[in-house]
């Protein structure tokens, strides 16, 4: 082994290792512990003793056991072949951890997280003797059907081009550049390497002004998120977390999905890990994992590696983002990510802050998703990285420290209701509780798209959402007869608004997705149904009557009916609305 020792074994707790007699070690510095070489990172430097955090079981490691520095940062490697890969906390590939070690993976082992012996068809796109800056395309390889990947320079890294291979097939290890740095000539290969905690960088970030579309209606009409945006989904146990990350994971508009399994049960990641690879993707028909990077940590894996998996994560997200893709993170869930965070925290007898958690807490979260954004590329094109991050409250409860530090950091807010999954609503997104900042950001979008009306019916509908909240503890008290049918009608239209729009069924064909046109109509019809109604009420129609009429349970039924560009089915259902409230109306004149 080349690497040099830095030290030896005084106290093993776990996960955490103190090391003894170092001098020559640096923070976040990778290093090999014991005689399994077990992968660690340096996280405390304190005189001539070392605090190694360990990404394996530390069962077995005695004191007196050397530990190996690397003389580099915990890294990943970053080029062709990525998408489609499972990939542990620290970037292991589980289907070759699978072959070495079985169900279950061994101590110190490792492996390389691209195929060495794959080839990829190398087109170049840099000319000889050119200047080239920072992120520029060396050259592309097509990667899946969809997905051309660009090999570009690394950050850091500019100078003239001496060399470019021609056209053909290349490992990933192999020379395809050589560039002239000024101080040396370099050989770049399809591979770089890039560490975890440091973001990568962009040459300027755009304020978001493009939606991500994802067909929920609840999210793209009523809590929009932009891409480069970040959200929670905080819920309780069995409210839908996961189930709403798939269904966004597979529907969104995005280019690359990056899925972090973060110290979730292993029956949860199982059927991700089965299903997501049968997943056919709706815009090429081909399976969804040629766009997908798996993170796969369970509950049952060393709690260190579930730390490091969020960041292996959005620096996979970051690799693509600054190719010019748009990327999804879905993060499931930060609060494992957090529980990790305590405990590794209480083995270095750090003071606690509230309820154990570490007092760096909100620094880390904050650091987390604020490595999301729109960006311009160092490459010069353009590019962005949305987070959306599953919160765990324990018993639902999003005042625990958690929830509350992701809401300071996050501009959107999906809170999932205990009672609406209960009742089988899904998406469980409560309208009451959940917000998104970045209304005013996307306006523009809906507005182009649907015309000026969208952000009025939008506000109108909410609205009446809270009209309705009120009035329901009305209800509660005097009961439903007491109120006049003015606000017995806004009751009816909420609940209409709630079956009709809001819930949505992720296995029928035509309702588990929703083109944002075909949402704004159906929020259009509903509210002609609101305004139509109480029109004829002021006229003496009554509510008994409106309910009746007969092109209600066509509207009921619209969200499985009618498709995304079938715009005459609606108007037919506008004009069928407008003749049954006219033939109302005219019994009152």
């Amino acid at each position: 082994m080349n690497e040099r020792i830095i030290g030896r074994v005084r106290r093993v707790n776990g996960p955490v290792i103190i090391l003894r007699g170092v001098r020559d070690a640096r923070m976040l510095e990778l290093v090999h512990v014991g005689n399994g070489l077990l992968v660690g990172e340096v996280i405390k430097l304190e005189g001539e003793e070392a605090l190694v955090q360990v990404y394996e079981d530390t069962t077995g490691l005695a004191p007196g056991e050397p530990a190996y520095g690397s003389g580099m940062p915990l890294s990943l490697e970053l080029g062709p072949g990525l998408l489609g890969s499972i990939y542990d906390g620290i970037q292991r590939p589980l289907d070759e951890l699978l072959k070495r070690t079985g169900t279950f993976i061994g101590r110190g082992v490792s492996a390389n997280a691209l195929d060495r012996s794959r080839r990829w068809g190398f087109v170049p796109s840099a000319a000889k003797g050119s200047l080239l800056a920072a992120g520029a395309v060396l050259g592309r390889v097509q990667e899946t059907s969809r997905i051309e990947h660009r090999i570009c320079l690394p950050p850091g890294t500019s100078g003239k081009l001496i060399s470019i291979a021609p056209e053909g097939e290349y490992g990933v290890d192999e020379v395809v550049a050589v560039i002239d740095t000024g101080q040396e000539r370099r050989e770049l290969t399809m591979v770089q390497r890039w560490p975890i905690r440091v973001p990568r960088p962009a040459r300027s970030r755009r304020p978001p002004s493009i939606p991500l579309v994802t067909g929920q209606r609840v999210i793209d009409t009523l809590f929009p998120l932009a891409k480069g945006g970040t959200v929670a989904i905080p819920g309780g146990f069995g409210t839908g977390k996961t189930m709403t990350q798939h269904a966004i994971a597979k529907w969104c508009d995005a280019d690359i999905i990056v899925y972090i399994g973060c110290g979730e049960r292993g029956n949860e990641m199982t059927d991700v890990l089965t299903e997501f690879p049968h997943l056919v993707d709706p815009r090429t028909g081909k399976s969804l994992m040629e766009r997908t990077v798996l993170i796969a940590n369970t509950s049952n894996m060393p709690v260190s590696a579930r730390e490091a998996s969020v960041y292996t994560g959005v620096t996979i997200a970051e690799y693509f983002r600054d190719q010019g893709y748009h990327v999804a993170v879905m993060a499931d869930s930060t609060s494992r990510w957090a529980e990790a965070l305590r405990e590794l925290s209480g083995r270095m007898e750090e003071m606690p802050a509230e309820e154990g958690f570490p007092a760096y807490l909100p620094t880390r979260i904050a650091e987390f998703y604020e490595r999301a954004g729109y960006m311009d590329t160092l490459s010069g094109s353009e590019g962005s990285m949305s987070i959306i991050g599953a919160v765990s409250p324990p018993g639902g409860d999003f005042s625990e420290p958690v929830t509350q530090h992701t809401k300071r950091f996050v501009r959107c807010f999906w809170g999932l209701d205990r009672n609406l999954a209960n009742a089988r609503h899904y998406p469980a997104i409560s309208w009451l509780d959940s917000y998104s900042e970045y209304l005013e950001d996307v306006s523009s979008w809906w507005t182009d798209l649907a015309g000026e009306g969208w952000a009025r019916d939008r506000k109108e509908i909410v609205e009446l959402l809270r009209r309705e909240t009120r009035l329901l503890q009305v209800v509660k008290l005097v009961g439903p007869d007491a109120l006049p049918d003015s606000q017995r009608f806004v009751i009816e239209v909420c609940g209409l608004f709630k079956n009709a729009f809001l819930q949505q069924n992720a296995f029928d064909e035509v309702d588990r997705f929703s083109s944002p046109l075909k949402q704004y109509k159906m929020l259009s019809l509903i509210l002609a149904y609101w305004r139509r109604g109480a029109g004829a009420i002021k006229r003496g129609v009554s509510l008994g009557e409106l309910k009746k009429i007969a092109v209600l349970q066509d509207i009921v039924r619209m969200k499985f009916t009618i498709k995304d560009d079938d715009e005459e089915a609606f108007a037919k259902l506008a004009a069928a609305l407008d003749r049954a409230v006219d033939r109302l109306e005219s019994a009152y004149a």
